[in-house]
This record gives C-alpha cells, sequence and structure tokens, in this order.
C-alpha cells in the first residue's frame, strides 16, 4: 500500500494544492476538463470529455460522414480526433481500452494524485 493510500488527509491537501497547476497546463494544451481520472494519453492526448454527450469508450454512433459532431455540427468529433492523432503514437492501441466509468466525485481534482493516490482504481473501483 502506497504512502499517499495510508493518509487521505495528506492526499486531500496535496490534491488541492497540485489541482490548479495541473488544470492550468490540461485547459491549455489539451482543453481538458479535470475529470480527475484523466485519459489523454489514451486517446490521443484529446480529452474525452469534451464530447457533449461525454462518452468515455468511443464515439456515440452519430458522428457525421464528413467526421463532424450531430449535436455540434461545426465540432470535429472527440473520437474522430483521438483516433488521427493516436495513429503517431506506439501505444496506440490503447485507445481501444474500455475505460472504466467516471467516478464524478473526483470532478475537478487531480489526475495525477488520484492515480498515485489509488492506482486501481481506473478498474472502477472509488
Amino acid at each position: 500500500m502506497g504512502f499517499l493510500q495510508r493518509h487521505p488527509r495528506l492526499t486531500r491537501q496535496v490534491n488541492r494544492a497540485a489541482a490548479p497547476f495541473e488544470n492550468l497546463t490540461k485547459v491549455i494544451l489539451f482543453s481538458c476538463n479535470m475529470c480527475g481520472q484523466c485519459v489523454l494519453h489514451e486517446t490521443g492526448f484529446t480529452c474525452p470529455m469534451n464530447c457533449p454527450k461525454q462518452n468515455r469508450d468511443g464515439p456515440c454512433g452519430g458522428v457525421r460522414a464528413n467526421g463532424h459532431c450531430e449535436v455540434i455540427p461545426e465540432m470535429v468529433c472527440v473520437w474522430v480526433k483521438a483516433e488521427r492523432r493516436s495513429r503517431r503514437l506506439p501505444w496506440r492501441r490503447d485507445l481501444f481500452r474500455v475505460q472504466a466509468p467516471l467516478d464524478w466525485r473526483r470532478k475537478g481534482s487531480s489526475a495525477i494524485v488520484n492515480m498515485l493516490a489509488d492506482p486501481f482504481a481506473e478498474d472502477g473501483e472509488p
């Protein structure tokens, strides 16, 4: 069991301190929505939470023929963008991995701290 797992109060304090810096960086670079359970590395550095339907596991089926979103026609589908970007990555097959359901309690917190504090949370356990 890791240090942060054994000290939940410290984890909350570190999270409070780290989240603003992580937020600033990820918003500027990736238009991140700070869900607290980042999968940017698996989605070609495209935040799936930018999908109007917030689908984390792939396109909804409403992708237009030109690759644009059915909800916001002027926007390229997040998943089309993710697939295109992931082509250049050595771990491109990670795009096809099924993501665990989002734990909305983590929204706005640092994904890095959350991952260090609970590395097994990605399998669906909070």
